[in-house]
């Protein structure tokens, strides 16, 4: 058989062969835009770990740099003079509001820095700016000190990560709020070392529904973070807490009121942090005297308490270990919610998840004693109550019960205690629930969500298309068909005339017959192998019409065609189903 040495011929023989191995991997592999959307989701969970590990570090370079020691916040406070425990503090307020007062010209004209805000309302686009200048500020006032938790800033920067990843893919909004919700649950998973609670907790408080459209991109993101988490630094479970056992049925009756009681102290505590943050407001005080004030009375009371200083976990470890005594406890849970209020009310950038934990398992132990000393039978272990008064505070301040008894399961790895933690979880939780309408994320969020698009019902074509497919003109060649299904991601090529009117579709599967005959694929062009009935949707057309669209079609793209046959976009069905979860959480008006 004489060799083939014409260059045009050897190109399309190397084009073909390559396009068999497009047509194989489409056949047997059928990769669909959701298992793509799971890469993405992967790779935005690996770099929101990363965020949060360069973080970490650098709040740990902080606090070294005004503690004068690489112990813990609460050990370098303990250490410090009188004078010392002021003065930290003070200067870490001060440095985030110098941060905070210049990083305004940076930011000027950019929106909110609130992910919360971005995946429920936004288009997914967190600034990149805005909210660098937050979290530089958030590192001085956690790494002197602050009463406030580092989760805050961590879950931020993940969520900038992700939009970042996103807008360089030119995602559309549905997908772009997806991908930074992925980004938001990598950084909780990577704070807390628990990839399921993290997916719980965007899905049920931020996004309000665990539909696996959401979910599974959550998941596979918030496990991904935590697999990073374990490889590249020392993560492990954060609180090693001893055996539980129930031995009686009576004692699910102390839970059942510690739920009431952590349900009742939860809406007030947030209560006063609000109140904190009017009164500090009120004051009308330049920021950086503002957050230097609230460091202030933060070191006031860590001259005597060293243990308000910091989020509260290593005095949480104390709790569940049984090494502080009860009245040292009352004084130091006393303290520490003055404390948070100080930081939290002064403007201080980070979060009160952390100190969240540290009200619940200071409540806990506290309830757990009394009913020890006047019943031992119900409250043979005070640190039980303990444990469980985490989840019941977090479940009622955040309003995800289901969150908070995966988180307290994850952080512990402690089974025996979840038929009390999620009893008392479930009732604290209705109970913060009659008291105060507002949680731990402002109610202000939920109520810009209904008003901030049209209902569903309303939503048109034209407002989710993706703009620009990839077109060919009637007279295209085989080769030319070739070369861009292997350029692009698409199994269908819109056909359209000089004028931009859609003339039907070229099926990738469509080229098969002509893979291995390269004369006959020499004569063919796209017009010949069209599909001209090819399934359509219209811009104005309204979502829910275009559903019918894609029934009994097998594809991931319908055309988005113009009443005269102009080719606008295409519409794709993963986004249509990311619309429909969405109208979950965005009820019609």
């Amino acid at each position: 058989m004489k060799a083939v040495t014409d260059p045009a011929t050897l190109l399309l023989h190397r084009l073909l062969r390559l396009l068999r191995w497009r047509v194989w991997v489409q056949e047997k592999l059928q990769p669909t835009e959701w298992q793509v959307t799971l890469l993405w989701a992967a790779l935005a969970g690996f770099l929101g770990a990363l965020a949060s590990i360069v973080f970490s570090g650098m709040t740990e370079g902080v606090h070294e740099l005004f503690g004068q020691s690489s112990l813990g916040v609460v050990d370098s406070m303990r250490r410090l003079p009188w004078w010392g425990c002021l003065l930290v503090p003070t200067l870490g307020g001060a440095g985030a509001g110098l941060v905070l007062h210049f990083g305004q010209h940076l930011t000027r004209g950019q929106s909110s820095t609130d992910y919360m805000e971005v995946i429920a309302i936004g288009t997914g686009h967190v600034p990149l700016r805005a909210s660098l200048v937050k979290s530089t500020a958030a590192l001085f006032s956690i790494g002197s000190g602050g009463s406030i938790g580092r989760e805050g800033p961590m879950v931020q920067l993940a969520a900038v990560v992700a939009s970042l990843l996103g807008r360089w893919r030119q995602f559309t909004p549905p997908q772009l709020r997806l991908l930074v919700a992925c980004g938001a649950a990598a950084g909780i998973a990577s704070a807390y070392n628990a990839p399921i609670a993290g997916s719980f907790f965007v899905a049920e408080i931020i996004l309000g529904t665990i539909a696996m459209e959401s979910l599974g991109p959550l998941v596979v993101s918030a496990v991904v973070a935590t697999l990073t988490m374990r490889v590249l630094t020392a993560a492990h479970v954060l609180y090693r807490v001893p055996a539980f056992e129930l031995h009686s049925p009576w004692e699910m009756g102390p839970y059942v009121a510690l739920g009431l009681v952590a349900g009742t102290i939860a809406p007030w505590f947030l209560r006063s942090l609000r109140q904190a943050e009017v009164f500090f407001l009120s004051l009308k005080l330049p920021i950086v005297v503002r957050l230097a004030l609230g460091g202030l009375l933060v070191g006031v009371m860590a001259i005597n308490v060293p243990e308000v200083a910091g989020n509260g976990y290593p005095v949480v470890v104390q709790i569940l270990n049984g090494r502080l005594p009860w009245m040292v406890l009352l004084g130091i849970f006393a303290c520490k919610w003055l404390a948070t209020m100080a930081s939290f009310g002064s403007g201080a950038p980070g979060g009160v998840f952390t100190p969240s934990l540290f009200m619940g398992a200071g409540a806990g132990f506290l309830f757990g004693i009394a009913v020890h000393n006047v019943w031992p039978a119900a409250a043979q272990d005070p640190r039980a109550f303990a444990l469980v008064g985490m989840g019941a505070f977090l479940s009622a301040a955040s309003r995800a019960p289901v969150m908070a008894v995966i988180l307290l399961f994850e952080m512990t790895l402690s089974y025996d205690i979840i038929l009390p933690l999620l009893l008392c979880s479930v009732i604290a939780y209705y109970t913060s629930k009659g008291i105060e309408g507002a949680s731990l994320y402002s109610e202000s969020l939920k109520r810009k969500t209904a008003e901030s698009a049209p209902p569903f019902a309303e939503t048109r074509v034209a407002q989710l298309m993706r703009t620009k497919p990839p077109v060919l003109g009637p007279t295209a060649r085989f080769a030319d068909i070739g070369r861009m299904f292997l350029n692009t991601a698409v199994n269908n090529l819109y056909v359209v005339d000089e004028a931009g009117r859609f003339l039907g579709a070229v099926s990738l599967h469509d080229i098969k017959p002509y893979l291995g005959e390269p004369d006959l694929a020499r004569l063919v062009i796209a017009r010949d192998i069209l599909h001209e009935d090819f399934p359509r949707v219209a811009p104005d057309q309204l979502l829910t019409d275009a559903l019918g669209g894609f029934l009994g079609f097998v594809g991931e793209r319908l055309p988005v065609v113009e009443r005269d046959g102009t080719l606008r976009g295409s519409l794709s069905k993963g986004d249509l189903l990311l619309a429909l979860v969405e109208k979950r959480k965005k009820p019609d008006s």
